[in-house]
């Protein structure tokens, strides 16, 4: 079977909703036994059933990413009971603002979470991996390479998770260790609906359209399409892959203007 992650141990941050949600799944449906941390164990507790409803195995651990010590005490604690295999930083907070109204308590939730929770997990994981190899898989954005309006923060911080994937690569070659990101344009995830639905109420389906369009190709992805990247990159089938950014983004970066 391609694709065979049997036996293996995965780690998914945020992987309780949307597009981490659609990888926990994925990657459990091929064998992984994956390990979800979220700010809060019941927010993952309906993806866990669901997991373990199709013959999957998988557990919730309440965790906060951007608390150092709960990281390290977290995956400490996974990685005492099995070698860690896969380790996805997904977990990850939007902010939207330019330069000028972006207040420090702005950035420094962003920073804590999208920036810091990265550093976090690597850091704690990297000793585990060692030991036998593994791959790191960031979620980045298509924001950390591309102008957006109105994302300063935002984009700070994912550019700093696509650095973040470059310098693990190169240092942790020798230690078989993996390391790549992935680059999402705009994806339809229930956290979009809620957007429109909270500012856009009366002409929901025409702002989703707006959206929609934005993307060259005329739609925005699927959680699943990102998974499905995810479930390669972290699979055997990859393992001549390192250091590189995947975007997934129905030609946003290189059609838009064309």
């Amino acid at each position: 079977m391609k694709f065979n992650l049997k036996q293996k141990t995965a780690i998914v941050t945020g992987g309780g909703s949307g597009i981490g949600q659609a990888i926990s799944k994925t990657l459990a449906a091929q064998g992984a036994h994956v390990h979800i941390l979220e700010l809060k164990a019941e927010s993952a507790q309906q993806t866990v059933q669901e997991i373990e409803s199709a013959g999957g195995k998988a557990y919730v651990h309440a965790c906060d990413v951007s608390s150092h010590n709960q990281v390290k005490q977290t995956i400490q604690e996974i990685g005492v009971k099995n070698a860690i295999d896969i380790l996805i930083n997904n977990a990850g907070i939007a902010h939207i603002g330019n330069a000028e109204n972006t207040q420090p308590a702005d950035m420094d939730r962003i920073y804590g979470v999208n920036i810091k929770g990265v550093y976090n997990c690597i850091y704690a994981v990297l000793p585990i991996m060692k030991k036998k190899g593994g791959v790191i898989l960031n979620m980045a954005s298509v924001a950390a390479t591309v102008g957006i309006n109105d994302r300063f923060a935002y984009s700070m911080s994912k550019g700093a998770a696509l650095s973040m994937m470059y310098s693990v690569a190169k240092d942790y070659l020798a230690h078989n260790i993996r390391c790549n990101s992935i680059s999402p344009a705009r994806i339809h995830t229930p956290f979009v609906d809620g957007y429109l639905q909270k500012n856009f109420p009366d002409n929901r389906e025409e702002k989703l359209e707006e959206l929609s369009k934005t993307q060259p190709i005329g739609r925005m992805g699927k959680p699943q399409e990102v998974a499905d990247l995810a479930l390669y990159l972290c699979s055997d089938e990859a393992s001549f892959i390192t250091g590189t950014d995947f975007p997934i983004d129905g030609g946003f970066i290189r059609l838009n203007g064309d």
